[in-house]
């Protein structure tokens, strides 16, 4: 019980990870030393584990993809996302610029954290670096952090978001951010359990686990140079997403009138401004960003040392 209990733990904090924007809950699952075992977990997903599920030999199933391994894990991620939802949902409303300075802290520090993993920067390496940023630029510009309630990319979303997680250096919250969907998936569909948005995400979210494990470890042993680089690439083009001053435009009818969902108004896009004089709200967002920085390399430095 013990063993489990500090697993939930774990989980807990990769859970916390992801629901803010700019740090990885794989990053965290390095930390705490349970990472390659996840891997393994995950990719146990295989014909040899359907054959003793429909055999009915459910002790060798458990025993196969260490299943109470990944129940502890899972249940603290599950905890967290539930427990810091409406948290995240109270600073967004009442304390934006300062919320989005701090991110924005994050993943700026995060750039240099995961860039400086690479082995060695040759012109291949380059090459995914530039088109990483390129990529992250046209989907901020093509794409503005608009709101996308479609089923097929709610499954996407929920594909895209796992992947980053369990991926050391991504944000599954800072992707969902990029997508647009950050509000309606962590925010808005955990508070108000709105299984019409959260089961499609789900869906997408355990078949892109169980796909991208499998991945995972063959990417990174061909290509990990030029993988890491294109991951740095993005996340330094789409730090324009995370701009501490921004204000909300919202989703209208013809008539020009908000419209509502849940009593609430439908953010489109967020649409970038200037702070309109240097006073206490401009220093503050600034050690927030600076408290953002500092986080990740108190993180970088654990995973270090571990």
């Amino acid at each position: 019980m013990k063993e489990y209990f500090t697993l939930v733990l774990k989980g807990i904090a990769m859970g916390a990870a992801n629901v803010i924007p700019g740090v990885s809950g794989g990053t965290l699952a390095l930390i705490t030393g349970i990472f390659e075992r996840l891997i393994n977990a995950i990719k146990s997903f295989d014909i040899t584990a359907v054959k003793l599920l429909f055999s009915f030999k459910l002790k060798d199933f458990a025993k196969h993809i260490d299943l109470y391994f990944l129940l502890s894990v899972f249940g603290g991620i599950a905890i967290a996302i539930i427990s810091l939802a409406k948290l995240f949902d109270f600073l967004f409303t009442n304390y934006p610029v300062y919320i989005w300075s701090f991110f924005f802290g994050l993943v700026l520090a995060s750039v240099y954290f995961v860039g400086k993993t690479v082995e060695k920067w040759n012109p291949a390496v380059i090459t995914t670096f530039i088109i990483g940023v390129i990529f992250a630029i046209l989907i901020s510009i093509l794409n503005p952090a608009s709101e996308n309630s479609s089923t097929i990319y709610l499954v996407l979303c929920g594909v895209v978001a796992i992947c980053s997680m369990i991926l050391p250096g991504l944000s599954g919250s800072f992707v969902l951010i990029l997508m647009g969907n950050y509000q309606l998936v962590m925010i808005d569909a955990v508070n108000d359990r709105n299984l019409g948005i959260l089961i499609p995400v789900g869906i997408g979210a355990a078949g892109g686990l169980i796909v991208f494990s499998h991945i995972l470890s063959w990417v990174f042993k061909k290509y990990r140079n030029q993988t890491i680089s294109l991951l740095t690439g993005f996340i330094l083009g789409s730090l324009s997403v995370l701009w501490p001053w921004q204000e909300p435009v919202f989703l209208t009818d013809n008539l020009g009138v908000p419209i509502l969902k849940h009593g609430k108004k439908i953010v489109e896009h967020y649409q970038k401004t200037l702070p309109e004089a240097f006073d206490t709200t401009v220093l503050l967002a600034i050690l927030f960003a600076i408290t953002g920085i500092v986080s990740i390399w108190l993180i970088e430095k654990t995973a270090a040392e571990k």
